[in-house]
């Protein structure tokens, strides 16, 4: 392709947000790299995007060496830059931390946290030779206010939002700017799983507790916004904003909402 495109490497671009996201930029007449261990649906996401404007590379997060081959196989394929890197692979699961098995700990925080470092520490310089380059992370809203049972996945996503903040101050003498997204929950395949010991989905047990969840179509223009703004958080969705301004206005009464959060959850999956 012509080096006069401008590209984004996405990790997660399977499914999800990452799909979208791809699929958006595609559309902007962007350069997609679409990383990901799942290389099936992979491919199904570059089918969405026009023809010869994006490539695909095997990619767990948490392996470095995988990182040096995804990287170098798109620095080539994309014309020698790399504007935006979208840190977006992650994974989540719920319950009470007695409750919480080891290993599904320890794979949360290497791929949602240590998978970002990876990340950045990788890419730094594809994004460093390319001028006004951007890093965008994806955060959560539970990462404004920690969430009850959700507690080890929001402390991955408050730890990639002070990594943005510092890499944001970090790397502008490099040109390197740095974003995140966070979203409340978002219409995704992850809220389509029906919970161990449960009849509902997760979409049906929030949406009976009277939680917002967004479309995942709302993702592509909130990044974008990102990418080209200011602001070093994005707050995605009515639910995230809300959260954002309670805890920095109204901490208590937020603290106290959140536990009825929790027991109206409990009450619509009993």
């Amino acid at each position: 392709m012509s080096g006069q495109a401008k590209s984004i490497f996405i990790t997660g671009g399977a499914s999800g947000l990452g799909r979208e996201v791809a699929r958006f930029f595609g559309q902007k007449g962007w350069f997609v790299g679409i990383a990901d261990v799942q290389d099936a649906e992979a491919h199904i996401t570059a089918s969405m995007i026009p023809e010869g404007m994006s490539s695909v590379h095997h990619l767990d997060v948490t392996n470095r060496d995988q990182w040096k081959i995804a990287l170098k196989e798109f620095d080539k394929a994309s014309g020698g830059r790399m504007d935006v890197l979208f840190n977006n692979a992650g994974i989540g699961s719920g319950g009470q931390i007695e409750q919480h098995d080891y290993a599904d700990i320890d794979r949360m925080v290497a791929v949602n946290f240590i998978g970002v470092i990876n990340g950045v520490k990788e890419s730094f310089e594809f994004l460093a030779k390319t001028p006004n380059s951007c890093i965008l992370n994806t955060s959560s809203a539970s990462g404004i206010y920690g969430v009850a049972d959700l507690s080890v996945y929001s402390a991955t996503k408050f730890a990639v939002r002070g990594l943005t903040e510092s890499h944001d101050i970090e790397l502008r003498r490099h040109g390197i700017r740095c974003r995140s997204l966070m979203p409340g929950f978002i219409d995704t395949n992850i809220l389509s799983n029906v919970p161990d010991d449960s009849n509902m989905t997760g979409k049906e047990i929030l949406q009976s507790a009277g939680v917002e969840v967004s479309p995942v179509t709302i993702i592509g223009q909130a990044a974008w916004d990102a990418i080209h703004g200011d602001k070093v958080h994005t707050y995605v969705n009515k639910t995230a904003k809300q959260l954002a301004f309670a805890a920095r206005w109204m901490p208590g009464r937020l603290r106290k909402q959140m536990g009825g959060l929790l027991r109206n959850v409990v009450k619509s999956d009993s």
